[in-house]
């Protein structure tokens, strides 16, 4: 591909630095990506009189409201609330009568779930026997994340999002009955949506996904965008920072200049390539495939920027070298003195790019188009100062042309495998029994001088 190859750089600025690098210095922190395409906001279309327009193909439809007033662009704006360090969660109401819940948005994971029984961490549940239109499916499921687990009965509701949707929509839900590390102290929310493909849904894909239904049955394009705005501010405490969750396209107040799409390369996580990665303006010269170890990811529901060992080791030791510090600033109960954390930490399986970098960008999944999208986000700003910038297209003439590893199989491929491995196993014992008790059955028949039966008189007869 070459220097014709062209990719996004995503440098991330003075959000987290204690000290603050010079004005003409490089960025701190950046994070190359291939480019798929750009559009800008000043190609959106403009609403006019008569019925609303069709939304478009790609999913861009912009403020324009889709086909049937399912969706209101506009009234999504400002509907989340949370921060980086608790997640960002959204108003639903589930049932009839409606029970107001707040949902914490993941785009890590694809199931609907929502507490279904009083716990200590959370102020409210979804009380099943209370909603007139709940059904049951019969099935219990199990969901694990990289911290905490839950187990919940699987059914079907009425759901209704305020800000944004006129109308309820019928979805699969679970209700959490049983849970470990998933609610913690000082959440504010008591449920997940998840936003990723089906292909991460459990039991399995063939559960359909909120997301899923809600294109269905609102007809809304395949897309949806997050603005997060607690860039640079404290990741705990008792206030809330505010978002926006646009489902069903983008909305052009939420970001500044183009939007840079990088390809999603693997429709389960949204996973993309990451080309290299660069501190203080100087390469860590990894192997590109180093970064994308096994898989690379934007994901809001994990906390942090997120890498594999080596890429975090590499990273220590150029911050070290540089004396570049990629820190969040901390509030605590009782604490009378600023506190920091490192906003980055090791991983085992993955580069996540997290929320404490999302909320530098407005992000936009465009599922309709296989992209994610990156823009610079105006809500992301210190005392006037952008703590994150996009800037590209640039060279990876130096760069390999896949830094993708291959994907090892995934979960439902490795159970089809195991049955199958344990099927022929089966008919192998089986044989082998078969054949044991054969010569138990033959041993009484008259026995024919001119059979070899013996082990000697086999091979000498072999020999002849």
């Amino acid at each position: 591909m070459g220097a014709l190859v062209r990719a996004l750089l995503l440098p991330l600025l003075a959000q987290w630095l204690l000290r603050a690098a010079p004005a003409l210095a490089p960025a701190p922190f950046t994070l190359p990506l291939r480019v798929a395409s750009a559009t800008s906001p000043g190609a959106a279309p403009t609403p006019g009189p008569g019925p609303p327009a069709e939304p478009r193909a790609d999913g861009l439809a912009l403020a324009l409201e889709p086909a049937g007033g399912a969706a209101n662009f506009l009234a999504m704006v400002d509907n989340l609330q949370g921060d980086s360090g608790r997640g960002y969660y959204l108003e639903m109401l589930i049932g009839t009568p409606p029970q107001k819940l707040q949902i914490l948005v993941d785009t890590g994971s694809s199931n609907f779930a929502v507490a279904g029984a009083p716990h200590s961490y959370i102020d409210s549940y979804f009380d099943a026997e209370r909603s007139s239109t709940y059904r049951p499916k019969g099935f219990d499921v199990t969901v694990k994340y990289t911290q905490g687990s839950w187990t919940g009965l699987v059914g079907e509701d009425l759901v209704t999002i305020p800000k944004g949707f006129n109308r309820s929509f019928l979805v699969n839900v679970a209700t959490i009955f049983e849970s470990e590390n998933f609610f913690l102290p000082g959440i504010k929310w008591n449920g997940i949506l998840g936003l990723a493909y089906a292909t991460l849904a459990k039991p399995s894909s063939s559960l359909e996904t909120f997301f899923d239904s809600l294109v269905a049955q609102a007809k809304i394009p395949n897309v949806f965008s997050m603005q997060m705005c607690g860039a640079g501010l404290p990741v705990a405490g008792t206030g809330t920072n505010g978002g926006s969750l646009v489902l069903g396209g983008i909305e052009p107040t939420l970001y500044k200049g183009d939007i840079w799409y990088t390809p999603i390369k693997e429709e389960w996580y949204y996973q993309i390539e990451i080309l290299k990665l660069e501190i203080g303006g100087q390469s860590l010269n990894l192997d590109c495939r180093e970064y994308n170890a096994d898989k690379a990811i934007v994901d809001s529901g994990t906390t942090l920027l997120r890498l594999p060992q080596k890429v975090f080791d590499a990273v220590v030791e150029a911050v070290a070298r540089t004396s570049l510090l990629y820190i969040q600033p901390m509030m605590g109960a009782g604490l009378n003195y600023e506190c920091y954390r490192f906003g980055i930490s090791p991983s085992t399986n993955a580069l996540v790019i997290g929320a404490t970098v999302m909320e530098g960008f407005y992000v936009v999944f465009d599922r309709a188009r296989k992209r994610v999208g990156f823009a610079a986000s105006p809500c992301a700003e210190i005392a006037g100062a952008p703590v994150s910038e996009i800037s590209g297209p640039f060279s990876t003439e130096d760069i390999a042309s896949n830094c993708v590893p291959a994907l090892p199989m995934n979960e439902p491929i490795l159970w089809i495998v195991s049955y199958t491995l344990m099927s022929v196993c089966g008919i192998i014992l089986l044989t082998l029994i078969i054949l044991l008790l054969l010569p138990l059955r033959c041993q009484h028949l008259p026995r024919d001088p001119e059979v070899v039966n013996d082990e000697s008189s086999l091979v000498r007869h072999r020999w002849k």
